[in-house]
C-alpha cells in the first residue's frame, strides 16, 4: 500500500482541487479522504498537485528516427503515404534502430509525466511486434492502432482487405487509418465493421488541412468527416479545418476528436478549433503526433494549444479544458481506466510541485520533468526525486 499525503489533489472528471489523501492498492486507487491513512510506503506531497499522468493520445512513435527532417517541405511531401518523406526513411532503417529510437521516445514520455500513449503503427503485423520488442523493458502503457499497405490499393479486393484487417486485430488494440485521400469509402466500412465486431478501436485522419477537404468535396460531394461518421469510425484525428456543418455532426455523433495543435502548426495548416469544440461538448482529446516534427512531451503540448488557440480565437480557453483533454477525456474516450484520481480507478498519477496557486495552469504553464516529484504507473512508482 502507498499512501500520497498533504497535497492538492485533482479529483473526478472535472479535476477539482481538494486537500486530501489517496490510498493505493493493487494497482488501484482504493481511498480518497481528509482522514490520516496507514500505508507501507508514505510519499510526502507537501507543497504538490496529485494529478492524473498524462495521456497521448495520437502518436507515430516509430518517426522518432527522423527527428526534425524535412523542415520546410509541404505535408503532402513529408507525410503523405506511401511516397511521403517519412516513409522512405522508414522503409530503410532496420528494426534495431526503430526499435531504439521507440524506446527513448517513450522513456521522454515518463520523463514528462505521461504513461499511456496511442500509437498509430505503420508496418502491418510486423510494424506492431517491433514495438512490442521496444516497449518490453519500458514500464509505460500503450494502445496500438495498426495498418495495412493494401488499405492503400486502389484495386484491392475488399475481402482480402478484411481478411488482413481480421490478422491485424489480432495484434493490436483497433486500426488507424491515414485519410480518405488514400483510401476507398469501401475499405473504410470494411475496417470500421471488423473493428465494431471485435469491439476495437477505428480511427482516421480527417479535415488535417483545407486541400484535403476539397479534394474530398470535388470527388464525393462530402467533406472528409461526412466520409468518416457515415464509414462508422469511432475515433477521428485532427479536424484542423472543418466546414459548414462538420462539428454539428460530430456533436450529433458523439465522436471524440483527437487534436495535434504543434503538429499542425509545424506543418503551417492552422488551429484546430479546441474552444468550439468545448462550446458543441465534442470529447476532446490531445496528441504530439509525428515525432518527426515534435517531441513526445505533453507539457509542451498542452501549453501550445492553450496559448495559440486564445491567440487565434483572441477569447478565453480554461486551462482545466486542456488539462482534461490530456488526463480525463482521454481515458473516457479510448475505454481505459485511467486518467481520473477516482476511487476504483487506476492509480495512473503523477506528484508535481505547486509552482503558482492556480494548479491547472501550474501543470500547464511552468511544470517541467525537473517538478515531477512522483510518477506512479499502475500503482507503480516509475520514479520518485
Amino acid at each position: 500500500m502507498i499512501v500520497i499525503e498533504n497535497g492538492i489533489v485533482l479529483v473526478g472528471n472535472e479535476l477539482k482541487p481538494q486537500k486530501v489523501n489517496l490510498l493505493v492498492e493493487n494497482g488501484k486507487i482504493r481511498e480518497i479522504t481528509s482522514e490520516k491513512l496507514s500505508g507501507a510506503e508514505r510519499i510526502d506531497a507537501t507543497g504538490c498537485i496529485v494529478s492524473p499522468s498524462l495521456i497521448n493520445s495520437h502518436v507515430h512513435i516509430g518517426d522518432a528516427v527522423a527527428q526534425d527532417v524535412g523542415d520546410g517541405q509541404n505535408i503532402a511531401e513529408i507525410v503523405k503515404p506511401p511516397h511521403g518523406l517519412k516513409h522512405k526513411i522508414l522503409q530503410k532503417t532496420s528494426a534495431e534502430d526503430l526499435i531504439k529510437s521507440m524506446q527513448g521516445a517513450m522513456w521522454e514520455m515518463l520523463a514528462t509525466g505521461t504513461t499511456t500513449f496511442v500509437d498509430y503503427r505503420e508496418g502491418g503485423v510486423q510494424g506492431i511486434q517491433i514495438l512490442e520488442e521496444a516497449a518490453q523493458e519500458v514500464p509505460i502503457n500503450k494502445l496500438v492502432l495498426g495498418r495495412d499497405d493494401i488499405f492503400l490499393d486502389p484495386d484491392a479486393n475488399l475481402s482480402k482487405v478484411r481478411n488482413n484487417v481480421q490478422k491485424l486485430l489480432k495484434s493490436c488494440d483497433g486500426i488507424a487509418a491515414s485519410g480518405f485521400g488514400e483510401i476507398r469509402d469501401e475499405v473504410a466500412q470494411v475496417i470500421c465493421e471488423e473493428c465494431r465486431k471485435q469491439g476495437k478501436i477505428s480511427s482516421i485522419h480527417v479535415a488535417e488541412y483545407r486541400e484535403v477537404q476539397e479534394q474530398s468535396q470535388k470527388n464525393t460531394g462530402k467533406s472528409e468527416v461526412q466520409r468518416a461518421l457515415e464509414g462508422g469510425f469511432q475515433l477521428l484525428v485532427h479536424l484542423t479545418a472543418p466546414i459548414v456543418g462538420d462539428l454539428d455532426r460530430v456533436a450529433a455523433a458523439g465522436n471524440p476528436v483527437v487534436c495535434c495543435p504543434r503538429s499542425n502548426g509545424a506543418l503551417s495548416v492552422g488551429i484546430p478549433p479546441l474552444r468550439h469544440l468545448e462550446e458543441k461538448e465534442i470529447p476532446t482529446l490531445l496528441g504530439t503526433d509525428n515525432l518527426m516534427f515534435n517531441s513526445p512531451n505533453m507539457f509542451r503540448e498542452m501549453e501550445y494549444a492553450l496559448k495559440a488557440t486564445r491567440a487565434y480565437d483572441r477569447q478565453y480557453l480554461s486551462p482545466k479544458t486542456v488539462l482534461k483533454m490530456a488526463t480525463t477525456n482521454a481515458g473516457h474516450a479510448l475505454g481505459i481506466d485511467s486518467g481520473v484520481i477516482s476511487p476504483g480507478k487506476t492509480a495512473d498519477i503523477m506528484v508535481v510541485k505547486k509552482m503558482s496557486e492556480n494548479p491547472w495552469l501550474s501543470i500547464i504553464n511552468r511544470t517541467e520533468s525537473k517538478n515531477i516529484i512522483c510518477l506512479m504507473r499502475q500503482g507503480k512508482i516509475v520514479y520518485k526525486r
